[in-house]
């Protein structure tokens, strides 16, 4: 059940950027299950993947093309293409001949990317078979039929979109992504593409995509384990009737940071909300850290623990458990007698023990809710992270369990 989270909002086309969608029947007959993106001619597109060191194979294929002309982004979902060694590089290479066969492009102007089951080969006859008809299928208004393709375990499409105004032209950001599970910070099992019709310089384009998924996609975790597959990509069209942006700031950047940073966060925050299993969705804030690394370390040691999250899923506020992930999460000279815990704008704990004026009615209430904060104060300094999780459910458990029947 996704928590807080509804039908897609409006999406906004953006100029230059087409979405077709069509079936290749890889894992269930009839399914639409391979999205191609047309990027118009001139564009810059910039990405981020992830750091397990057993990337898939089209992560290893993209990451050789990105700093070329791109013009195709190939997407298929039910099967990863990943712990495939040599013949998953020649599959991906294969797929993306295809489509730069049929599109009339060179072949290193295609990005391939896959989501699905890992260790089993890809289908790739299949994959072809759909691409003359996701071709046809090409239309600047298909953002959410693509939000729908590109889904696995997903139990709702991720989309969000913004449009500002400089100078009298109005500039569009839409963006979709998809995860649910294997979800983890530097990337994880998700992918994410964000298109806007500004005209943005390659290097200020890979800055801004980097900076927009450290503070959203990499803010977010579900169960610890990152992917094999995960990639965020920017995509900049360049057909707003504006100048390019060159440099990362002034005017216009600020209001193009502003809107970028707003979808990645809407559709990163979308896939916590819809985690495999999720009755909750958590905040969890770490102030007043000495650096911003073991603001992280604090937050990540309390969302990644399974007797946190399973407490939350319980509804159960056991705040011994926060105080224990807070103290083995591995902060130097941590004086725990500083460190104050809320649940929501309930203190639970104060100078390293159980808050004089706390309930445990006080702290089921706040358990109950859907949407909850855990806020850790750590009396150290100025710095601050936020990241956000879900409780770990029975059901989780069993979408996991069945994830390859």
């Amino acid at each position: 059940m996704a928590v807080g989270l509804g039908p897609l909002p409006t999406l906004h086309p953006v100029p230059g950027f087409e979405l077709g969608i069509a079936s290749a029947g890889i894992k269930r007959p009839g399914r639409k299950d391979v999205v191609v993106m047309r990027c118009a001619e001139g564009s810059r597109v910039a990405g981020v993947t992830t750091t397990n060191a057993f990337c898939a194979a089209p992560v290893i294929v993209t990451r050789e093309r990105l700093q070329g002309a791109v013009r195709y982004l190939l997407t298929n979902t039910g099967n990863a293409n990943a712990g495939t060694g040599a013949e998953g590089l020649v599959n991906a290479k294969r797929a993306c001949a295809t489509l730069a066969q049929l599109t009339g492009v060179a072949e290193t102007a295609v990005l391939p990317f896959s989501t699905g089951v890992i260790g089993e080969p890809l289908p790739v006859e299949k994959i072809e078979g759909a691409l003359q008809a996701a071709l046809d299928d090409l239309h600047e208004n298909h953002w959410a039929e693509a939000a729908i393709g590109i889904m696995t375990t997903d139990t709702l499409p991720k989309g969000a979109s913004r449009q500002f105004e400089h100078e009298g032209v109005t500039i569009t950001v839409t963006g979709i992504s998809k995860g649910a599970g294997m979800i983890r910070p530097n990337m994880a099992t998700m992918l994410g593409y964000i298109a806007t019709d500004a005209k943005v310089a390659a290097e200020v384009l890979q800055d801004l995509v980097r900076d927009a998924a450290n503070k959203s996609f990499n803010r977010i975790t579900i169960d610890g384990d990152t992917s094999t597959n995960d990639c965020c990509l920017l995509i900049a069209t360049g057909q707003a009737p504006l100048a390019e942006i060159t440099e990362s700031r002034g005017e216009l950047f600020a209001k193009l940071k502003q809107a970028v940073f707003e979808v990645c966060m809407d559709v990163a925050q979308a896939i916590v909300r819809d985690g495999e299993g999720a009755t909750k969705f958590v905040t969890v804030q770490v102030n007043g850290g000495g650096k911003h690394q073991e603001c992280l370390d604090v937050g990540y040691a309390v969302a990644h623990s399974p007797l946190i999250k399973t407490a939350l899923f319980a509804s159960d506020p056991n705040w011994g458990r926060i105080l224990a992930a807070v103290g083995y999460a591995g902060v130097a000279d941590l004086d725990v007698s500083k460190i104050d815990v809320f649940l929501g704008e309930v203190c639970i704990a104060s100078k390293g023990g159980r808050a004089a004026s706390y309930t445990e009615e006080q702290g089921a209430a706040v358990m109950a809710e859907a949407e909850i904060t855990i806020r850790i104060e750590l009396g150290r300094g100025d710095c601050s992270e936020t990241i956000w999780t879900t409780d770990l459910s029975h059901e989780y458990v069993r979408i996991n369990a069945e994830y390859r029947s």
